[in-house]
């Protein structure tokens, strides 16, 4: 079930939409009659597994290099490029 509220009544009931949310009901929240919004459930995430990653993502060998000019221009130490 699918009810439309405006955003006065919105923010002046959100603890009664949320819990219509929680039991299952999505909530269109609407200006001037158009919607803009949906409240629906938080999807859950689950546990995380440490590790799932491992042998998907390779880190490039020069990954701590950085070069000389590119620190330079953290610290400020270089002029601008004028185009």
């Amino acid at each position: 079930m699918t009810q439309t509220v405006n955003v006065h009544e919105a923010k002046t009931h959100l603890s009664r939409l949320l819990e219509a949310v929680e039991r299952g009901e999505e909530v269109v929240i609407a200006r001037s009659g158009k919607p803009v919004a949906r409240l629906v459930p938080a999807r859950s995430r689950g546990a995380r597994r440490p590790g799932s990653w491992k042998g998907r993502v390779t880190i490039a060998a020069d990954f701590d290099e950085t070069p000389d000019d590119l620190v330079a221009a953290f610290h400020d130490d270089v002029e601008p490029h004028v185009r």
